[in-house]
């Protein structure tokens, strides 16, 4: 009789996605709750949930919406709880917050997703100055410095590069929607 297959071990998953997802997260909550303390409570209790929870989540599906809405039953429960007087929204206006924040943040996910496949496509030397420029964070002086140019060419270069990102992302917005 062959032993039944332990389950995996989703702990590296799980940091990973919350990791990837914390930053957004905790800007979702504090835009809901009106205390910096409260908030952050608020926030750890959810990321407990979250893991305690863990094994309902499906891998593929989309993590920051799961906790997200994870986080929003907490702020209710937690308004609740106080039931303060002072509390300067409805439940009625934070279910509202919460659809439009779900909403915007889709938009943008969608937009990201663009704009990675946009970045693939440009070539060698473009893709060098955007990662300089907005991922290592260097100043336009450092960048000139770094590939041996002039800073009038790397400031061309990168508008020429960022205009051409901006209409390859509408296009492949459009692409998308239809």
């Amino acid at each position: 009789m062959a032993e039944p297959t332990p389950a995996p071990d989703r702990t590296q998953e799980f940091l990973e996605l919350l990791t990837r997802h914390d930053r957004a997260l905790g800007v979702y909550v504090h835009s809901l709750v009106n205390s910096s303390a409260d908030a952050d409570d608020i926030l750890q209790q959810t990321k407990l949930i979250l893991w305690r929870c863990f094994d309902q989540f499906e891998p593929g599906t989309h993590f920051l919406a799961w906790a997200r809405k994870t986080a929003f039953h907490q702020i209710l429960t937690y308004r609740r709880q106080t039931k303060r007087e002072h509390m300067p929204l409805s439940e009625e206006t934070l279910e509202a917050l919460h659809h439009e924040v779900e909403r915007l943040s889709d938009e943008g996910d969608h937009r990201r997703e663009a704009l990675r496949a946009c970045l693939a496509k440009l070539p060698a030397e473009h893709r060098q100055l955007v990662t300089l420029r907005y991922f290592e964070d260097l100043e336009i002086e450092q960048i000139a410095e770094r590939i041996r140019s002039t800073v009038a060419a790397v400031y061309r270069a990168l508008s020429r590069v960022r205009f051409a990102l901006m209409g390859c992302v509408e296009k492949e917005l459009t692409k998308e929607a239809a």
